[in-house]
């Protein structure tokens, strides 16, 4: 029965017995047998992926600036992920953050800085041009999927990129950018973020539904990540277009913190036909881990006052891997599967995916996914909990696309 089966990857659901089609169900498999059909999965769907920080990681080595070009093609130790690790995850299109700190809000130098870790994803591609591709719309990521070219759209974290220039965002749509995180850890221009307690606008800025609406004109992705709620239902009555958290989990698991979404805000997303895109942080999956994780930086905080100490100090660096080991509860990779399950039970399949935030939430992911040659563990969680491979593929790609089409749609009119 195994060898049937593990032969029978790519077509997926029907064999033959006793001159019978039968349905192969995949929760009666064991552990190895489910994750090599997952593994099987991977390499044969599009998987896209909202969110990884890839560009700001770059950055700050200090590669490109130094008129070197990132090694993206070699394994590598450090981050989340490199060429290598993610074709062994079979993830195909992950989103490279275009991320912008709420320091250059003060200080100036956003739009500057944006423009920057756009040229270094250009450069990667410029250098490997057999190996990735950029990708503007979902035909392009279609199309390089079955060249065998690693896709890298890209997307803005934090509006503070496009400043106080409504043309920017015009600006930026052109130079590939297709969707925008409207804020982060501060308010800014457009809008209010969940990590400010301020309520600079209380929602949505003037300047922000100016912003909303170039948006939906564009046919660029407006990503309610980081905003607060109020913010987030301003959007939600003055968006045309459908809505996405493209790197945010379920607040039912961590009541009170709201960078992840509440179910209000699920039901609301999916009445615009958007989504939510699960995200991989532990403090997001997990409200003990997030509890865990305040002690600690807590205690951190305190300790590097003491020490007259900051946090890239290398006695510090080597403090705080001390400290912090076997503190933290261990979350496992089920735990983004219980996320997804949540969403799937309250509004349905078509309105979830993934948004791993790698190389944006430090060592804080969980077992079985530290890094982009993982996906197959949330595939094979998924297949042990019965989801079919038509739900899979929704999750996978299908519902992204859907989504990132009627915003091009909904543009053209």
């Amino acid at each position: 029965m195994k060898k049937i089966l593990l032969s029978m990857f790519a077509s997926w659901i029907l064999f033959s017995c006793n001159d019978k089609e039968q349905v192969v169900d995949y929760t009666l498999l064991s552990d190895e047998e489910r994750l090599e059909v997952a593994k099987e999965i991977a390499h044969n769907t599009i998987i896209v992926d909202g969110h990884m920080d890839l560009p700001f990681r770059m950055y700050n080595l200090g590669n490109d600036l130094n008129g070197e070009v990132f090694d993206f093609m070699t394994r590598s130790d450090e981050g989340n992920i490199d060429y290598v690790r993610a074709k062994e995850g079979g993830v195909d299109a992950p989103f490279m953050a275009i991320y912008i700190p709420a320091s250059y809000q003060e200080t100036g130098g956003a739009k500057g800085l944006a423009d920057t870790l756009i040229m270094m994803v250009e450069r990667m591609v410029d250098t490997w041009p057999d190996k990735l591709a950029l990708a503007k719309s979902p035909e392009e990521i279609e199309n390089n999927f079955k060249k065998g070219l690693l896709s890298l759209p890209m997307g803005i974290e934090n509006a503070a990129a496009i400043e106080d220039d409504i043309k920017n965002v015009s600006y930026f749509y052109t130079r590939g950018i297709r969707y925008m995180t409207l804020t982060h850890g501060k308010d800014n221009l457009v809008g209010d973020s969940s990590y400010d307690d301020t309520e600079t606008h209380g929602g949505l800025s003037e300047y922000g539904k100016e912003v909303v609406k170039e948006m939906n004109r564009l046919g660029m992705i407006i990503d309610v990540s980081h905003i607060t709620d109020k913010t987030f239902f301003d959007v939600a009555a003055l968006s045309e277009a459908p809505i996405v958290a493209t790197h945010s989990s379920v607040r039912d698991f961590t009541p009170g913190f709201e960078r992840n979404v509440s179910n209000e805000i699920i039901q609301k997303l999916a009445e615009k036909n958007g989504m939510v895109m699960i995200t991989f942080g532990g403090s997001f999956l997990d409200q003990n881990y997030a509890d865990a994780n305040a002690e600690i930086r807590a205690h951190i905080q305190e300790w590097l006052k003491e020490n007259s100490l900051n946090y890239r100090d290398e006695a510090a660096q080597e403090y705080i891997r001390n400290y912090s080991l076997d503190k933290r509860p261990v979350v496992h990779v089920s735990k983004v599967v219980d996320h997804i399950d949540h969403v799937v039970k309250l509004v349905g399949i078509d309105y979830v995916g993934l948004g791993s935030d790698f190389d944006g939430v430090g060592d804080s992911l969980p077992e079985g996914l530290k890094d982009a040659s993982m996906y197959p563990n949330i595939i094979a969680e998924l297949l042990k909990r019965g989801y079919s491979k038509e739900e899979i593929e929704k999750i996978c790609y299908k519902n992204f696309f859907r989504v990132w089409k009627e915003v091009e749609s909904i543009a053209t009119k």
